[in-house]
């Protein structure tokens, strides 16, 4: 479909891997060299790319850093079970064709002509575009960044879909016709891996597991994501977590529960950890019950303790 011309804007493509470093950095997004490679090869070879890992290291955020670097709309596709082609398509604004039904039959349209008022029903005036289809709708001057979030949860029906649609930008709505992509999206794909994606869709697609950032970074990442944090409990608790994640608990905490504990224990008036502090705001950084026991049977002093024994 066509929309007409488009007005002129500005976009930033990075054209190395270290302008992809710098360019996220200035847009919150602190990214090591092999996950900025990733992006740098997606961009340049025009291909999906996956990221895989566990829950809050951050994979979501590259999406948004990305838009936000090259000046492209994001669009995000939330994947979910049952999810099916029309949901990440589009609809219709049944509605507005009621209203449009109803007005047609008060002013006698209808008995007059009755396909040209079907043929209006069915117009791109009642679409309701959703993710997928906008992406590849050719409104867009600068390419958008699509992102297809936790592709794990959604069936094996829809992912066979999803492959057929990234192959060639462009899919077919029967009463409006073919919509094809002028600029190509940016697809960023995500997956915290409680199922495996199909080997077809990985072949399309470049490939990244992302770990959890190492302390340095981790550090880096908190303090640029929580202004005016102290930096002696930006520290502390980056060091706490990383302990956390090798207890076993049944969700290790992410970049975001470190972000958000060090949030809480700001708002709590702290400059650094302390037992009794840790203990109250537990809630911020693990979300099971079977996960706070654990972490108080594991014994919060000493962990407490190891985090703050180098200061």
């Amino acid at each position: 479909m066509t929309t007409g011309s488009l007005p002129s804007v500005s976009s930033t493509t990075p054209t190395s891997v270290s302008e992809v470093v710098s360019g996220l950095a200035a847009n919150g997004y602190l990214a090591d060299e092999g996950l900025a490679t990733a992006i740098f090869l997606s961009l340049t070879m025009g291909r999906p790319l996956l990221l895989e890992g566990e829950p809050g290291v951050g994979k979501t955020e590259v999406a948004k850093a990305l838009s936000a670097l090259t000046g492209g709309e994001m669009l995000r596709l939330q994947c979910y079970e049952g999810l099916d082609a029309s949901q990440a398509l589009y609809e219709w604004d049944y509605p507005r064709q009621l209203l449009h039904l109803r007005a047609a039959e008060a002013a006698g349209t209808i008995s007059a002509d009755v396909a040209v008022v079907e043929n209006e029903l069915y117009s791109e005036r009642f679409l309701v575009r959703r993710p997928l289809l906008d992406a590849i709708s050719d409104r867009h001057r600068i390419a958008p960044v699509l992102l297809i979030d936790e592709l794990d949860r959604a069936d094996d029906e829809f992912e066979a879909f999803l492959l057929e649609v990234l192959a060639d930008n462009a899919v077919t709505i029967p009463e409006l016709g073919t919509f094809r992509a002028t600029v190509p999206p940016i697809v960023i794909i995500t997956s915290n891996r409680t199922r495996d994606v199909h080997d077809a869709l990985k072949r399309r697609c470049l490939y990244h597991w992302v770990e959890h950032p190492d302390l340095e970074r981790e550090i880096a990442i908190v303090q640029s994501r929580v202004p005016g944090a102290n930096e002696l409990l930006s520290r502390q608790v980056s060091r706490l977590v990383a302990e956390l994640r090798t207890i076993g608990l049944f969700k290790p905490p992410g970049v975001a529960e470190t972000i958000d504990w060090v949030m809480a224990l700001t708002a709590l008036g702290r400059t650094e950890l302390d037992a009794s502090a840790v203990d109250a705001s537990l809630g911020a950084v693990v979300k099971y019950r079977e996960d706070a026991e654990r972490v108080r049977a594991h014994g919060i002093d000493a962990l407490v303790d190891s985090a703050i024994k180098t200061d």
